[in-house]
């Protein structure tokens, strides 16, 4: 099944600055195809995001796309990410993909981690 085929338009949404960046740090890496950010049980408010460059499509992959940019979130993330918007950031403090993620009821103050 192609990339095409998957995509599914509900659940998580990009900005434009944040598809922007990931196009832009795409052609700076051509053997990878998309940006995949991840759920992960830790950090200091019980859960984490894990964000990094990906060059597979895995079964359990949803994937959110604007302005041909690419996002992979995997199905049990997705749990915890629907309705989620992703930024781009560059401010003072530097510059960072932001989730913002409505089911979370707190958040540690570098942004990283949740709770629900």
């Amino acid at each position: 099944m192609g990339v095409d085929a998957k995509i599914d338009m509900k659940g998580v949404t990009l900005t434009e600055a944040a598809a922007a960046r990931i196009k832009q740090i795409l052609a700076e890496e051509p053997d990878k195809i998309a940006l995949r950010i991840a759920v992960d049980g830790g950090g200091c408010s019980g859960f984490s995001y894990r964000i990094e460059l990906t060059d597979t499509l895995n079964d359990d992959d949803r994937v959110f796309e604007r302005d041909g940019a690419k996002l992979f979130v995997d199905e049990i993330s997705l749990v915890y990410m629907g309705g989620s918007e992703v930024d781009f950031v560059d401010d003072l403090m530097g510059q960072s993909f932001r989730i913002n993620n409505p089911n979370a009821v707190a958040s540690c103050g570098c942004g990283t981690s949740f709770s629900i």
